[in-house]
């Protein structure tokens, strides 16, 4: 519980209780206890690697399961090539251990879902909210899949009701806000949208952990500006400070990339660098498996600043293929792409936008970056 709610230090407190009272117990237990204390010392590789065996002997051991069955868990965020097909794969395999568990196949449908198999995913979604409506990793998935679908006013909709009887200091209010905010971008109801950022998953009202609340805010700023709107530079230096404050070293690729954002519109070169710097070390060392594509990032995003569309070009256009490789949702990684997508625009090349929107998923119906509609 504390891993989940981003409090290391104390995690690692609570394993150096609970290991010495562990003699004597299960193999399962101790296993179960192996794991997790490889997660509280920050060994994700390792604990990765321990996850396949623990899940084959132990295949309902639901605790371990869940730090992997959702899109940012350990295998979403481990930098490597296929991470969602492995994720599926993993579920997959363990369907016939679960059965119809509404828990499990929320996430197996997710998982579905972000793997483009949306009409596999939707039956497993549904079935999983008619045995617990109040299910908010049921909702999440429904969230994604009516994005994927590309039907903004599905998933505006459907949350608007749903999020009136969840908790709001649930795990996942704020960052199903953050999903209702891009229906509302993507519909063309600004104001909605940024209603939502200041009431609902700016970080001083965030539900969920420091990274969450770095991801969901910086994200909603970026794309809110790539929509067209004026950019909020009192929410900017909020971010760039909260950002820095909350998550002052490099370590999980999904969060370092949007705190390098906050750095980059911030003009913060030297913080920058430094968080460049922290990610190469941890390559060579080699305990940042996604390697160079943060770093690409963090330049496409300075030259941005900058209006150097092309170098922001240059950057990109190598990575754009293997994003997945940096964690988050494919949701979430349209950040990426729709800064792309802007700086072709922005730079005259109104033919690699029109191919680059042409091969791209269905997604996002009408694709909230301002100028695309010149391109058509």
């Amino acid at each position: 519980m504390l891993l989940e709610r981003g409090d290391t230090a104390a995690a690692r407190e609570a394993m150096v209780v609970a290991k010495p009272l562990a003699g004597g117990l299960s193999t399962r237990e101790t296993s179960h206890i192996a794991f997790f204390d490889l997660l509280a010392a920050g060994d994700s590789e390792a604990a990765l690697s321990a996850l396949p065996a623990h899940l084959n002997a132990w295949p309902r051991d639901a605790l371990v399961l869940g730090t992997a069955a959702f899109t940012n868990g350990l295998i979403g965020s481990s930098g490597r090539a296929g991470q969602k097909r492995a994720l599926l794969d993993l579920l997959d395999g363990l369907g016939s251990s679960y059965g119809d568990d509404w828990w499990f196949i929320a996430h197996h449908g997710m998982a579905l879902s972000e793997s483009g198999q949306r009409d596999a995913a939707r039956p497993k979604i549904d079935r999983s909210f008619a045995q617990n409506p109040s299910n908010p990793w049921a909702a999440h998935a429904r969230a994604h899949l009516c994005y994927e679908d590309g039907d903004p006013n599905a998933a505006r909709g459907f949350l608007a009701s749903w999020l009136t009887s969840y908790p709001r200091n649930g795990l996942l209010y704020s960052h199903l806000n953050w999903h209702l905010a891009l229906g509302h971008l993507e519909a063309g109801d600004a104001a909605a949208a940024l209603h939502l950022f200041r009431e609902a998953f700016s970080p001083d009202v965030h539900s969920g952990p420091p990274r969450a609340k770095v991801n969901d805010a910086v994200s909603f700023l970026w794309r809110w500006e790539l929509a067209g709107h004026p950019r909020d530079a009192e929410a900017w230096r909020m971010m760039h400070d909260f950002a820095n404050s909350a998550l002052p070293r490099a370590g999980v690729a999904f969060s370092d990339m949007h705190v390098v954002l906050a750095q980059a519109v911030a003009g913060n070169d030297a913080a920058l660098a430094v968080r460049v710097q922290q990610i190469d070390e941890l390559a060579r060392a080699g305990r940042y498996p996604s390697g160079p594509f943060v770093p690409a990032v963090s330049r496409a995003f300075s030259a941005f600043e900058r209006c150097d569309f092309s170098a922001a070009i240059d950057a990109l256009e190598p990575i754009a293929g293997e994003l997945e490789r940096i964690g988050g949702s494919r949701a979430q990684l349209d950040l990426v792409e729709f800064t792309l997508l802007k700086a072709y625009l922005s730079e005259g090349r109104m033919d690699d936008a029109r191919r680059l929107v042409s091969v791209r998923r269905l997604g996002p119906s009408g694709i909230p970056v301002a100028g695309l509609a010149s391109a058509h």
